[in-house]
């Protein structure tokens, strides 16, 4: 591998003209292969956020509750009793094009990785995936692979899949999205963080070994496709879920002693992300000795070495002494155990070869001073109201085909695939509004969701980002928990095309609203840019994750009916029905046009307040949250759950389906909601073997057969 760098292996390297440039003025000489690949990961988009960071700094991120926000490798919030709550989402989404089972199996590992570096135990995964239109070529074996690579990886390492999400639109055709979440419970005292410290201490490696796989993966994951994209299947990592629950009962045992000072995952740009961000937050350098560095190929040179994104792998700062101990732990548990360096007080990382220096970099320009872009960015052009639209023919017959189209069928063939019981504490499983885990020995538990309308933020970005942030608050409000924090996805196309960096700015500037309005701070979080093929993007996907909490999980609400005779009451202002992006206007009429619902942060929060209190007495039977195909779909899902059917009022078509914002459905005794400070209307009865709407009604089993059919259907598995 040659020294000599040409405008050709620069580019190859992802880099701009003007970023050579300023490495070259950084380094005061031209860097060698090595130092080039170092700057080439560290200055792309994955790992640097040089076109999202400005934007980044807007959103609200403090709270009382909030012990640690975005910068370090997962968010923090204090959920009482000395526990913490320690969460985040990333994506693998270029790597799950590429090769899906392996690219989502690693975005579970990366992600747990984030998590217990903390020192939280991981308690829960989720993920977020869109896919494709359903009749495209490669949309049947995506889904297979992903769900089969989230399913493979998780269950194997004991930590239960308890909800998301999966979407299907033309747009993902090219390019879908896999952005996979982790939660962990920790102590409060006993929380570690990446900053390096203390000149001389041991820099040690831990985990498996090093090889060539996932070289220029953060690259290639800031970059947008195009026809020759199965290439670059050596990009993938390759995971071993078996080796990550070794490294993460090592890793929680040696942090029940105090010998960490710092510890960091090996995860996009491996060695030396987590180096320099080890180094660079602490304000010191490092120097790596790279013979020491456990490689499972032979002959691995270092930019081999400091750019492979192999798996299960860390990186610690060690108290000087405590190597021998930790070194048992590690043997132990049949991990490797390497010191391969120092930190010292030079603010440069200085990698050793072969008794010779194979880089010596300033740390400075690397993380701190990397390039950031004030994107030029044209907004998103306001939709026209919706015209044209007729009545429903037959609401009843609209509803079955709504309740069995992809974005609402059951998801039950994906998550029955997963195991979300492993470590007994999943209070509620997939299928409602939010998952519920317990904190382990405690009556208290966490509600967790993840939540995006993607055609909203590309009718309108604004609003579109203050829905995704407002239905993770609903969802969670739902099952009981009060919201506490939410971490995000950003998932977009190219950023150099203003309009596509218009919606980024729309969509962060809509969430910052609602996340600022409902007191629902972002703690964490991921962006993932350049998501488009041959010039075409995705939709703007904002996906959140959000957290809750329920002081006693025997409190929290389910979605099914809970028997016959009870009635049924909608909570919140609605207005005559918002038809504009709705799933009923695209499946019954193939339109996609219209302004999406609005998004009335204050209502939000009050109805949200209100069903909490609803459901901490115990007036609420069975609680709901209306968002796609509107309140009669809404209605039919907690039929389906409870097996018990449901009367209602005559609706118009926009009061049927309609998707106006902060409503939800709830049964409740009469006289239960008496004196509610915030709209309240009965809307029905439930009982009876059909969803029954006066002149027309469909039956439960044509209902369940629909909703059922979809997934096995499209994945050639009817039953």
């Amino acid at each position: 591998m040659t020294d000599i760098i040409t405008p050709e292996i620069v580019a190859e390297h992802g880099l701009t003209p003007d970023e050579y440039e300023t490495i070259l003025a950084a380094m005061g000489r031209a860097p060698n292969r090595t130092e080039l690949g170092i700057f080439s990961v560290m200055w792309s988009e994955h790992c640097s956020y040089k076109s999202s960071r400005i934007h980044l700094k807007t959103l609200p991120t403090e709270a009382p509750w909030v012990i640690c926000g975005p910068g370090e490798n997962a968010g923090i919030i204090d959920i009482g009793d000395g526990d913490a709550a320690i969460f985040k989402m990333e994506s693998h989404n270029h790597p799950s094009f590429i090769e899906p089972y392996q690219g989502a199996a690693t975005g579970v590992g990366g992600i747990l990785r984030d998590v217990f570096t903390m020192g939280a135990r991981p308690v829960a995964n989720l993920n977020a995936l869109r896919f494709g239109a359903p009749d495209h070529a490669k949309t049947r074996h995506l889904v297979a692979g992903v769900v089969h690579g989230i399913g493979g990886y998780g269950n194997c390492v004991g930590v239960p899949t308890v909800g998301g999400e999966v979407n299907f639109h033309p747009a993902y055709n090219g390019n879908i999205l896999v952005n996979a979440m982790t939660v962990g419970v920790a102590k409060t005292d006993k929380i570690f963080y990446s900053a390096a410290a203390g000149i001389g201490n041991p820099v040690v490696y831990v985990g498996s070994k090093t090889g060539r796989d996932g070289i220029h993966g953060a690259t290639m994951a800031s970059a947008e496709f195009t026809d020759d994209s199965e290439e670059k299947r050596p990009t993938v990592q390759v995971g071993d879920p078996f080796t990550e629950k070794l490294l993460i009962e090592a890793c929680l045992e040696l942090m029940a002693s105090d010998a960490i000072v710092a510890i960091q995952d090996m995860g996009a740009a491996g060695l030396t992300s987590s180096s320099v961000e080890m180094a660079s937050k602490g304000g010191v350098g490092l120097e790596l000795n790279l013979d020491a560095v456990p490689c499972r190929e032979t002959g691995m040179i270092p930019y081999e070495m400091m750019l492979s994104e192999s798996q299960e792998r860390m990186l610690m700062i060690l108290k000087p002494g405590r190597e021998g101990e930790a070194e048992a732990i590690f043997r132990k548990w049949e991990l490797d155990f390497a010191v391969i360096g120092t930190v010292t007080e030079t603010g440069r990382l200085v990698l050793k070869f072969k008794g010779e220096t194979a880089a010596d970099i300033p740390l400075a320009p690397l993380a701190d001073n990397a390039p950031l872009y004030d994107r030029p960015h044209v907004a998103t052009p306001k939709r026209a109201p919706l015209t044209g639209v007729p009545e429903s023919a037959d609401l009843a017959a609209d509803l079955v085909t709504l309740i069995g189209s992809p974005d609402i069928a059951s998801r039950r063939w994906v998550w029955e695939q997963y195991d979300h019981m492993v470590g007994a504490d999943t209070v509620q499983r997939p299928g409602g509004d939010a998952a519920v885990v317990r904190v382990h020995g405690t009556k208290k538990a966490l509600a967790i969701t993840t939540d995006c309308t993607p055609r909203y933020c590309f009718a309108d970005p604004f609003e579109g980002g203050k829905q995704a942030v407002a239905e993770a608050y609903r969802n969670l409000s739902a099952v009981g928990a009060t919201p506490l924090a939410i971490t995000n996805c950003l998932n977009f196309g190219n950023p150099q095309r203003p309009e596509i960096m218009g919606q980024f700015v729309g969509c962060v500037s809509g969430m910052g609203a609602a996340s600022k309005a409902l007191d629902f701070p972002v703690v964490s979080g991921n962006v993932s840019l350049y998501n488009e093929t041959n010039g075409v993007g995705i939709l703007p996907t904002p996906a959140i994750g959000g957290v809750g909490l329920l002081q006693d999980y025997e409190t929290s609400a389910t979605i099914a009916f809970k028997g016959a005779g009870e009635p049924i009451w909608l909570i919140g202002s609605r207005a005559e029905g918002h038809l504009g992006q709705s799933i009923w206007l695209r499946e019954i009429h193939g339109r996609e046009d219209g302004p999406p619902p609005p998004v009335d942060l204050d209502a939000e929060r009050k109805a949200g307040e209100y069903v909490r209190a609803l459901i901490a007495e115990g007036k609420a039977t069975a609680v709901h949250d209306i968002s796609d195909g509107g309140l009669l779909v809404t209605v039919t899902e907690m039929a389906l759950a409870g097996s018990t059917g449901a009367t209602l009022d005559a609706l118009t078509t926009a009061e049927a389906f309609g998707e106006d914002q902060g409503l939800y459905v709830v049964t409740a005794p009469e006289g239960a909601l008496d004196g509610a400070a915030v709209p309240v209307k009965r809307i029905g009865t439930t009982g009876g073997d059909v969803v029954s709407l006066g002149t027309t009604s469909a039956s439960l089993e044509s209902l369940r057969a629909a909703f059922e059919g979809f997934f096995p259907v499209l994945m050639g598995r009817e039953a």
